[in-house]
């Protein structure tokens, strides 16, 4: 039967693929020392077989990013005079770290590849959330399930087809909350479908330093307020520096995850361009998003003038950098320059560590302070301070068995519009596959 449904799903979806998030592109993501990888690489560098960092030391005692084990692994794949026990051990690592081989333009081996041409990965996730306005005295409470596929697969060489597939409900009400008749009830603010969503369907190509998106997928910024999907092309190349582009139509409807309400058209053209730099402990970018539809509603208030423009204008710049093993600060900046009030989102961070999934017992924590301002954040990946919000937020997440995460998130600060006082409270719990 297992067989049969796989079958199906593969037919129905056609093929799909990996999801580009960025923890598995991130060069920051570090591979800790008690990790299976570093008896391999160990003991392909007794045999001679990798060279270490370039300078002949193979550091292993120490924590080292999957970044720098991917370039290791890249230079024991170039050899061909290896005995089979050393094949066998490059061709795990190949698989372990194929996502950072990949961005590094290095293509897994056949054997790895044509052991499954369709993956599926993906996780079941519990979510609950409390978003209270202290001075109104009011308060949403919801609780959520969410099931996702992630399917990959291979069309040749330099092709992928990619998807993801959603299914979602609200426990509290075993049904979808955001259609008119449950307004003031029970998880008013909850945009989760009863339905199985396909959220993402994207054909990839990798050419070297060259990679092009045909499809819906995520853009670029989707860490920080551009965090949802958009049916388009992007293209993008470079290595160290990088440049990306990309246009089509993006979705304003009830199930786009959009963060503020549009009185206009149910989608928007768009396009957007950014240039990125990543090298060592430091990553960073500047990008520009365009969004045009026949009305963009950027009222102050309800009794307000409509203050009406037909564009979104919105610059983002944004850095990275990781000090050590254990500590990082991120931040990004943005404005919308066609709006008159609420044009500005900014955030910045300081993280310590952080829960791995592959690695029980490991763990994390963050503080940070976030403006949002909600005619620039139009689609929020934060989770305790929400667009049209500024304040604090500390986290903290924990890996209490192998690919299991559970994260809290507190928050504290002010509405933008009303100056009153909020309090929102997070929770979630993740089990990868």
């Amino acid at each position: 039967m297992k067989k049969t449904l796989v079958s199906a799903l593969t037919t129905a979806l056609v093929v799909g693929a990996a999801s580009t998030t960025f923890a598995a592109a991130n060069p920051f993501s570090d591979v800790p020392a008690d990790h299976w990888a570093y008896d391999a690489v160990s003991q392909l560098a007794a045999d001679g077989v990798i060279e270490g960092y370039g300078d002949t030391t193979f550091r292993g005692n120490q924590n080292i990013t999957r970044y720098e084990m991917a370039q290791m692994i890249a230079k024991a794949m170039a050899k061909t005079d290896v005995s089979a026990a050393d094949k066998a051990l490059i061709d795990k690592l190949a698989a372990e770290f194929s996502d950072e081989l990949n961005n590094l333009g290095v293509r897994v081996s056949n054997l790895e590849r044509n052991a499954d041409m369709v993956k599926w990965n993906g996780k079941a996730e519990y979510t609950y959330y409390s978003h209270r306005d202290k001075d109104a005295n009011t308060k949403t409470n919801d609780d959520q399930l969410l099931f996702r596929l992630e399917p990959s697969a291979e069309v040749n060489s330099h092709w992928h087809v990619n998807a993801r597939l959603d299914a979602s409900t609200d426990l509290a009400k075993d049904d979808k909350d955001i259609d008119a008749h449950y307004v003031g009830k029970h998880g008013t603010h909850s945009r989760q479908d009863t339905d199985v969503t396909l959220k993402r369907v994207w054909a990839q190509g990798n050419y070297g330093n060259f990679q092009v998106k045909l499809g819906k997928f995520a853009q670029i910024d989707n860490d920080s307020i551009f965090d949802t999907s958009f049916s388009g092309a992007e293209v993008q190349f470079g290595n160290k520096v990088t440049f990306t582009a990309g246009a089509g139509r993006q979705n304003f409807d009830e199930d786009s995850d959009f963060s503020q309400a549009f009185d206009a058209e149910k989608t928007a053209n768009y396009q957007y361009a950014g240039l990125g730099y990543a090298d060592g402990k430091f990553v960073g970018g500047v990008d520009y998003h365009h969004l045009n539809s026949d009305t963009f509603n950027y009222a102050v208030d309800k009794g307000a003038k409509a203050n009406t423009e037909d564009n979104a204008n919105i610059w983002l710049a944004k850095a990275a950098y990781r000090f050590d093993k254990t500590n990082a600060l991120n931040g990004f900046y943005a404005n919308n320059t066609s709006a008159d009030d609420f044009d500005k989102a900014w955030s910045a961070q300081y993280s310590y560590k952080g829960a791995e999934a592959e690695n029980k017992g490991t763990w994390g924590a963050w503080a940070a302070y976030r403006y949002l301002g909600q005619n620039t954040d139009l689609f929020s990946t934060f989770d305790v301070i929400l667009a049209g919000q500024k304040g604090w937020e500390v986290g903290t997440n924990y890996a209490p068995f192998k690919n299991v995460v559970a994260t809290l998130r507190y928050g504290n600060g002010k509405d933008l519009l009303t100056d009153n006082k909020i309090e929102n409270l997070f929770g979630r719990i993740e089990m990868f596959f």
